[in-house]
């Protein structure tokens, strides 16, 4: 089983320097990473995912 690190909304953000509003709307429109959300409610993006989030928007630029 793969330990890979999982990643909060609120380092996501801070990594971005983006308002969390901003990052709850793209989450809400499906522009957002894919994200896994727990049975508590809590969510969390896979390091992997985030990363090739991020690479498909550098694409996009």
């Amino acid at each position: 089983m793969s330990r890979e690190e999982k990643l909060t909304i609120a380092e996501i953000i801070e990594d971005l320097g983006v308002p969390p509003s901003t990052f709850h709307r793209w989450r809400a429109t499906g522009k957002g990473p894919r994200a896994i959300k727990l049975p508590n409610g809590a969510v969390r993006v896979r390091r992997s995912e985030y990363e090739r989030w991020l690479a498909t928007l550098e694409e996009a630029a």
